[in-house]
């Protein structure tokens, strides 16, 4: 009997192997299509459980004692998953940088994990090594617009590095500032570097007292891992502050900069934001790229967001200097209309990752195109064809579209929230993510003529909380929420924002409405009972 039960085991795994003939294959292709296509299809946002109330359905912890028939599995995840699922492609998501796929993404997604091509290594992609390379000199063009001389020279070149495909911006981010650290304390005069000794030791041989990295006040929080990372801590991470317009000022950059130099820090990096996660703030990279020329300094460009609006002849002006950056991170599950997973990280020199080669003798020689010997991750998906694709399919054109068309979307929102008195709008967009917040009437004059105490504004931050709280679990629409400051109400004062992104090409104008309507209702609904303070009884 046991050995029937073991043979009818191995034969049930070893048809999870075998596509061809196997009618569970294409069943289940369907299935999953026909899930994904209504996940997608959705208008709505989520569904309304409760938090707690999902967790529920996950907090087993034994794993099945017997394998499980994949009908029963399907069904588990359409009743559990799907059914409970954010619908990011809803075009009334409009609150984070996720949103709708073009249709060729998932069939393409499927293919890529056929293949199961490991990137890491030119012996497991073949084809996709130099299909990598060739997207990552696509990119370095449209960021550096270099010679056709240099790329015909470092595109397919095994000593040369246009870019690294990355998982994200984080990563990214985290690979432009090791290869800044290890270029500025690299080996001399028989000191092996900082990628032999260590940071203490490195330092120490240059003469520095300390080491940081340089940004704005608004700096993504993966600057902070990667300061982690680099050994100098999150207190080597020095932020700058910003001007009325939310961007980098230059001139406190400059103080900012001489005190380092004063105090015998090296400066890994500065960092310069095209397109800051709150507001969408662009820095002025021109300026922060002579004054990092001027002092010697590797210029880092996080560009994970607003990258792409290099496609928008209307619009790039705004990420001029982004050129003279050292190294540039863009996510393209972003505004490149990709999954999660694929990020991009370009750098003008091709010598500069050299800094971070390492090699195996099985793998990842020295001498060869091997991809994985410059990059911080190790094994990854081709992924690069998905971005590939992308460049062809959608083109230059197309970005430029829907660039064009999210900056568009995002000044008609702003000008519904300036004539609404039930809205206050909090900074005027400068590409397309805005900040606003909900004014209950009794507030609505004070609001106009910015004669707020300090309790209005508690209030204020409390309702708008509970606004976005109420909207969320809802599910009917979305927005997110941030703190922001405005000059309006005081630097130091920040306060509790709605935050609008308006990227999703299916989201319309009726959709902006719907969005205001179902905050007008919620409001109603939500009425004095929060912070039932001084305020609220006005």
């Amino acid at each position: 009997m046991q050995t029937v039960e073991l043979l009818d085991k191995r034969e049930q795994v070893m048809r999870l192997f075998t596509a061809n003939g196997n009618s569970d294959s294409s069943e289940i292709h369907e299935y999953l299509f026909t899930l994904a296509r209504k996940i997608c299809e959705a208008s709505h946002v989520s569904s309304d459980i409760k938090l707690k109330q999902l967790v529920g359905k996950f907090d087993g912890s034994k794993l099945p004692e017997e394998p499980v028939e994949i009908n029963t599995y399907l069904d588990y995840l359409a009743e559990n998953v799907a059914a409970h699922s954010t619908h990011t492609s809803s075009p009334r998501f409009i609150g984070h940088m996720t949103s709708a796929l073009p249709f060729f993404v998932q069939p393409l997604s499927q293919f890529i994990t056929a293949l199961n091509q490991n990137t890491v290594k030119t012996e497991t992609a073949k084809a996709c090594t130099p299909l990598e390379r060739q997207t990552l000199a696509f990119m370095h063009r449209l960021v550096y617009d270099l010679p056709d001389e240099f790329y015909r020279r470092h595109t397919q070149a095994a000593d040369s590095t246009l870019g690294i495909m990355v998982s994200g911006g984080t990563i990214g981010n985290i690979t432009a500032l090791w290869c800044a650290r290890n270029v500025s304390l690299s080996s001399r005069n028989g000191f092996p570097g900082v990628e032999a000794a260590g940071l203490t030791a490195a330092l120490k041989d240059y003469g520095y007292e300390g080491a940081v990295v340089i940004g704005s006040s608004l700096m993504h929080y993966s600057l902070e891992k990667t300061a982690d990372l680099l050994g100098i801590g999150t207190c080597g991470l020095v932020r700058v502050a910003t001007d009325k317009h939310n961007r980098m000022d230059v001139d406190a950059l400059r103080r900012t900069v001489a005190e380092c130099r004063a105090r015998r820090l090296l400066i890994i990096a500065i960092i310069g934001i095209a397109g800051t996660t709150d507001v969408g703030s662009i820095d002025p990279l021109a300026e922060i790229a002579k004054l990092a020329q001027e002092e010697g300094i590797h210029f880092h460009v996080d560009a994970a967001w607003g990258g792409p609006l290099l496609f928008s002849r209307r619009y790039k002006h705004l990420l001029s200097g982004i050129e003279q950056a050292d190294s540039v991170t863009i996510d393209g599950h972003k505004q490149l209309y990709l999954p999660l997973g694929v990020g991009i990280l370009v750098f003008r020199n091709p010598f500069l990752a050299q800094a971070i080669q390492k090699q195996a003798r099985y793998i990842v020689r020295a001498t060869s195109i091997d991809l994985g010997k410059r990059a911080l991750e190790g094994s990854r998906p081709a992924n690069a064809l998905l971005l590939h694709a992308a460049l062809h399919l959608v083109g230059p054109q197309g970005y430029e579209f829907l660039i064009d068309e999210g900056i568009r979307k995002t000044r008609y929102f702003a000008g519904l929230l300036r004539t609404d008195p039930a809205f206050e709008l909090l900074g005027e967009p400068e590409i397309n993510i805005l900040n606003y917040r909900y004014v209950p009437a009794p507030l609505r004059e004070r609001v106009s003529t910015g004669n707020l105490s300090e309790d209005d504004l508690n209030f204020l931050d409390q309702f708008n909380e509970a606004l976005q709280k109420t909207q969320r679990q809802a599910g009917r629409t979305f927005v997110s929420r941030t703190r922001v400051e405005t000059p309006r109400y005081g630097a130091q004062r920040p306060l509790v924002a709605l935050r609008a992104v308006l990227a999703n090409p299916m989201t319309t104008k009726a959709d902006l409405h719907a969005v205001l309507a179902d905050q007008v209702d919620i409001a109603r609904q939500i009425g004095f009972a929060v912070g039932q303070g001084k305020s609220a009884g006005r």
